[in-house]
């Protein structure tokens, strides 16, 4: 990560402590992810303990700490896509990308997470893929979708 683009964002909130949010908002989007280094620096930039910065990275799901593959997969899971087969559609994008939540795949080509509820009940169970709703899968279908991104 470009120590120059950091200082960029820091200094474009001009270094407010409570700005801990939205500067590691910019530099996830920038970056990816963020790294320990990354974190260390923000905390001093900002005047913010490093144990804060590390109580918002962990509490928000949105922040990640490790790097993510360039197609983010998140599955439903909650109760309106379980009850609609959501189990065995997680079981079936585990098998083709091999990975399980959480993780990144050597290639970082998918990174994959399951969520409780994304927000279309009514749709499930489906895949969201970069932010692309893929709706009312079947495990079967999970193969096709997966191959449009690379």
């Amino acid at each position: 990560m470009d120590n120059e683009k950091i200082d960029q964002i820091i200094n474009a909130h001009q270094g407010k402590p409570s700005s801990l949010i939205m500067v590691l908002m910019e530099i996830q989007s920038l970056n990816g992810w963020l790294p320990k280094e990354v974190l260390s620096k923000v905390s001093e930039k900002l005047t913010v303990p490093l144990t804060r910065v590390m109580q918002i990275v962990t509490f928000y799901k949105t922040f990640s700490l490790i790097p993510k593959g360039r197609n983010e997969v998140h599955v439903c899971m909650g109760s309106s896509c379980h009850s609609r087969g959501a189990v065995s559609l997680m079981n079936k994008v585990q098998d083709l990308i091999r990975i399980r939540p959480g993780e990144t795949d050597s290639e970082s080509k998918f990174s994959l997470e399951s969520g409780n509820c994304l927000g279309c009940c009514n749709l499930g169970p489906e895949i969201i893929i970069n932010g692309k709703h893929h709706a009312r899968l079947t495990p079967d279908q999970a193969e096709d979708v997966l191959k449009n991104y690379k």
